[in-house]
Order: C-alpha cells, then structure tokens, then sequence
C-alpha cells in the first residue's frame, strides 16, 4: 500500500533532497519505519528514544494531527499522505 510523505526542507538532506517519498506501511508507525530504512537517520529525528513523535514535531495523516488520532497507530489507507511538520517558534 503506497503512501505518500510529505519531508519538510530541513529533513531532505536525508531524502537526497526529495520532498515526497512513497513508502508502504498499514499505520502511521510503519510508514515511518520504512522511511527510515530507506533514508537512515530520519526516525531519530522525528521521534525520541522511547519512540514517541517528538514534541517540536507535528505529523499529520490527511488533515489530522496524528496525536489527536492514534498516535503511531493512525491507520492509513492506499494513497494517503502523510504530512511531518516541525513546530515553529517565535514571538
């Protein structure tokens, strides 16, 4: 099931500069196990060590923000997309 990922600029340095990659998983957390095994080095930057979405990181499946869904759990179908979004701070 292929899934499309949207890679904000400051992650595409391990995407070879890609900013969409198709990757196939069943849940948001698959997705972005296979992310990482085809751009090592882009999980740690978007989770902590005990696996949870890093709180200066949004990840949207569609519209949702996955943490108002179920987390890493958020099922996605065929052709979804997944947005990851770092949070922007200022004043």
């Amino acid at each position: 099931m292929a899934v499309r990922v949207k890679i904000p600029t400051p992650l595409r340095k391990f995407t070879g500069g890609a900013d969409i990659v198709e990757l196939d998983g069943a849940n948001v957390g698959d997705v972005l196990k296979s992310l990482d095994a085809a751009h090592p080095g882009l999980m740690e930057k978007i989770c902590d060590k005990n696996g949870k979405v890093r709180r200066f990181i949004n990840v949207y499946a569609g519209d949702d923000d996955i943490r108002f869904l179920d987390g890493l759990e958020t099922s996605v179908a065929d052709g979804a997309e997944i947005s990851i979004i770092p949070a922007i701070a200022g004043g």
